[in-house]
């Protein structure tokens, strides 16, 4: 029982990293509908990003805190530069970008970082109180930035005339212009958040996995899954669908299928949503007359 509760435990931790890039790929899906293959590599060039700064002697979390602002203007940048020049392409061109900068970001933080695995401090200290036999204090700490990062999004989109005008810019665009709103600037906005949230993934989730350019390969595909099991045109449910994936996954790997197969539970989630539910568990089924 203790086992199953530690196993139990530990899934919902790693699931609050894939909630947090399932919301990132959710917020730019929302606004391009194209999937963010990139995503991952975006949070893990943000990452080594903040891995230098502590190198260079800055405190943990001035280190994180730099490293969101960095990981805003990545987004923005790539949104304005990159993606909206080729909003109107085909859905294959727009992929292709997608997987291009994958393929650009991996190789870029390889030449600079080289591909030597390197060790990423925790910001929460071994032996804390909060942490016990069931789960580290970083895993425990994981949680608690997971739920303060969700939290606040929440409440940013909720509460706020920018968050309003934000997702406003997302699903109606042309009635969004037509009221005054700068869609391009609002769409920028979201991917720099987008890559904000990312980079919080990639740094809660370095001190475990360690640091290497390669490192968000199977988080992304993890968040993917629980992005498509939520609903991929919800925030929310793709979060929820995050944390679900990590439960499964850990509990699958322990009982089932051993850790060597563990990333093939990702894909059977994929193509079952996929095949019954398409819209996800809490997506919308929209009909369009034709």
């Amino acid at each position: 029982m203790q086992a199953f509760l530690h196993q139990l435990l530990s899934g919902l931790a790693t699931g609050g990293i894939y909630a947090s890039l399932a919301l990132a790929l959710v917020m730019v899906y929302q606004s391009t509908h194209h999937i963010n293959f990139a995503q991952g590599e975006l949070a893990m060039f943000s990452t080594y990003i903040a891995w230098t700064l502590v190198q260079a002697g800055f405190p943990y979390w001035e280190a994180f805190f730099l490293t969101l602002i960095f990981a805003f203007a990545l987004g923005v940048f790539v949104q304005n530069v990159i993606l909206k020049p080729v909003e109107n392409a085909s859905f294959f061109s727009v992929v292709m970008v997608f997987i291009g900068l994958l393929v650009i970001f991996n190789s870029v933080a390889g030449w600079i970082y080289t591909y030597t695995v390197k060790t990423f401090p925790s910001p929460f200290p071994t032996q804390a109180w909060y942490g016990g036999s069931y789960l580290s204090p970083h895993e425990v700490g994981m949680m608690g930035v997971t739920l303060v990062v969700l939290g606040l999004v929440f409440a940013f989109f909720r509460f706020t005339k920018l968050g309003l005008a934000m997702r406003a810019a997302a699903q109606n665009p042309v009635s969004s212009r037509l009221v005054g709103i700068r869609v391009g600037w609002m769409l920028a906005l979201g991917a720099g958040l987008a890559g904000a949230i990312g980079a919080v993934a990639g740094m809660m989730a370095a001190p475990i996995l360690y640091l290497e350019p390669n490192m968000m390969g199977g988080i992304l595909l993890y968040a993917l899954a629980g992005a498509v099991l939520g609903g991929i045109d919800n925030p929310w449910g793709a979060a929820l669908g995050g944390v679900l994936v990590g439960v499964v996954e850990n509990l699958a790997g322990a009982y089932v299928v051993g850790t060597e197969l563990k990333l093939t539970v990702a894909l059977c989630v994929i193509v079952g949503v996929l095949v019954f539910k398409p819209s996800g568990l809490f997506g919308r089924f929209v009909v369009t007359r034709v």
